[in-house]
């Protein structure tokens, strides 16, 4: 019985090492510093939002007709025999590079029949001589199924700081409802077949939205590293120019490379539109998405948060038992902390942005966003603190947000306001 048993453990440990060992030509990352350049946060519940509890004798209004810019966030129900090149604007640069992959929220298995990077010169073209199959476990397509993230072989890639990446998927058998970012703020394009080796994608389709792809990353120098950006409509860019990197972490991410001191320091746009801290809505709820959007990512040392807004505007706009208070929303704050910590990661607290002028807005939820900020500022439960209610708002009357950095909504700042946000950052904390 005994021998039985050893033969087994032995079968077992033969097995094992031939699944997880390389294939043959296929490079190991082992030793590798590996750092994501660009990353963004794929919805892992359905992005619905949440029906507000709204005060009484306040009635929703028609928001089509609401001032202000309202994005592109159309995704495609399907893709199927199609080709979709996305655009990623990277923060560090490299020389060696690969690309996550997901099915987070696929109910069904995804099959990626072929997928490659090249450069972007403009519109949807590659420039010449730039462009890489990518392949998995030396393989040109893969498998994923429901749930799974898979990351690429890496290829050699020289490209700059502040680049255009093109990554092409194609998708040869129906998708069924994609994982996806919404707010892409970049055009992608979507053409039938397989055109991931193509210059330029003919006859292509558009979406502002990214489908499957969730991280490139880049061997970097031993110092450097990646800061998450974990928020909400705000850290997304809602209301920010389209195909012109004006939120704030791509914002922010310009000032650190242009830094001798912080240079080898990427920032990670992990904001999901409607997102709150506590509760699913719009993608699953800052807690439930945490280890995913930050303890995935490569490379990270630190996480700004900036989040709270909607759970505010959705559950603490009234004044009732079970209503948010500034304590449920300290515990969701003091939660990710300890999490961060206890995976070497400091957390850097953002203020709360202002909002009179938004339908749904209350005194009663202005002061819990007050205590909120307040306890941010004072708690040093924060490795360090960046106060955007301060830079944002108006200095005469605090609880709105400055003429000049509204968007028209009165709660998303435009590109003025996502500039200043940028600049507010004290960037010693980061070296």
């Amino acid at each position: 019985m005994k021998l039985v048993k050893a033969i087994g453990i032995a079968l077992f440990a033969t097995l094992t090492f031939a699944a997880i060992a390389p294939a043959e030509g296929v490079p190991s990352s082992s030793g590798e510093h590996w750092v994501s350049t660009w990353a963004t946060a794929l919805d892992l519940a359905p992005s619905v939002m949440e029906v507000p509890v709204v005060p009484p004798g306040l009635k929703m209004p028609d928001f089509s007709k609401l001032r202000g810019t309202r994005p592109k966030m159309e995704v495609p129900a399907k893709l199927e025999n199609q080709t979709i090149r996305m655009i990623v604007h990277t923060s560090i640069g490299g020389r060696r590079v690969r690309i996550q992959v997901s099915n987070a929220v696929g109910k069904n298995a995804l099959t990626i029949g072929a997928a490659h990077l090249g450069m972007r010169n403009s519109g949807s073209e590659i420039v010449s001589g730039s462009d890489r199959e990518l392949t998995f476990n030396g393989r040109p397509a893969v498998k994923l199924q429901p749930g799974v993230i898979v990351v690429s072989d890496p290829v050699d890639l020289e490209f700059k700081p502040f680049s255009d990446l093109a990554v092409s998927l194609y998708l040869p058998k129906d998708t069924g409802p994609p994982t996806s970012h919404p707010l892409g703020l970049h055009k992608a394009y979507i053409s039938k077949g397989d055109a991931t080796a193509d210059k330029s994608m003919p006859n292509a389709g558009e979406t502002y939205a990214y489908l499957w792809l969730g991280a490139v990353d880049v061997v970097a120098p031993a110092d450097a590293f990646a800061v998450v950006a974990l928020g909400d409509s705000i850290t997304d860019g809602f209301s920010t120019t389209t195909d012109a990197d004006q939120a704030w972490p791509s914002l922010l991410a310009k000032r650190l490379g242009d830094n001798e001191g912080t240079k080898n320091i990427s920032v990670l746009n992990k904001g999901i539109s409607g997102n709150e801290v506590l509760r699913d809505g719009a993608g699953v709820s800052a807690l439930a998405r945490f280890e995913r959007d930050v303890l995935d990512s490569a490379g990270v040392r630190w996480v700004i948060l900036l989040e709270g807004i909607n759970d505010i505007n959705i559950h603490g706009q009234i004044v009732a038992p079970d209503a948010l208070t500034a304590d449920d929303l300290i515990f969701g704050y003091r939660q990710i902390i300890e999490r961060a910590h206890s995976h070497g990661i400091k957390v850097m607290g953002a203020t709360i942005t202002a909002e009179e002028g938004v339908w749904l807005a209350t005194p009663a939820g202005e002061a819990t966003r007050q205590r909120v900020n307040e306890w941010i500022r004072s708690s040093r439960a924060f490795d360090a603190v960046v106060d955007l209610d301060e830079t944002t708002s108006d200095p005469r009357h605090r609880t709105t947000l400055r003429a000049e950095f509204d968007s028209g909504d009165h709660i998303h700042p435009n590109d003025a306001g996502n500039k200043a946000m940028s600049e507010a950052f004290n960037l010693t904390y980061f070296k």
